[in-house]
């Protein structure tokens, strides 16, 4: 059995490249990667940081734009 990571929202921005406010504007607007709190504290899991990103992955901007319009 594998033990999970969590991570605070500093932590969390930091392992995606974004400053910590951008990432409480995802929180805040349900753009950004799941996450939970524990006793009052955001916390997020270090796997779905990494799927979060991963659906953000592109080849093209065509790609996005696509994505972005269905």
């Amino acid at each position: 059995m594998s033990k999970t990571t969590y991570l605070s929202p500093r932590e969390a921005a930091s392992h995606l490249g974004l400053s910590a406010s951008t990432l409480a504007k995802h929180r805040i607007t349900g753009t950004g990667p799941r996450f939970f709190k524990l006793g009052g504290l955001v916390k997020y899991r270090a796997d779905d940081l990494n799927e979060w990103a991963r659906e953000r992955l592109f080849r093209s901007t065509t790609e996005y734009i696509e994505k972005a319009r269905a």
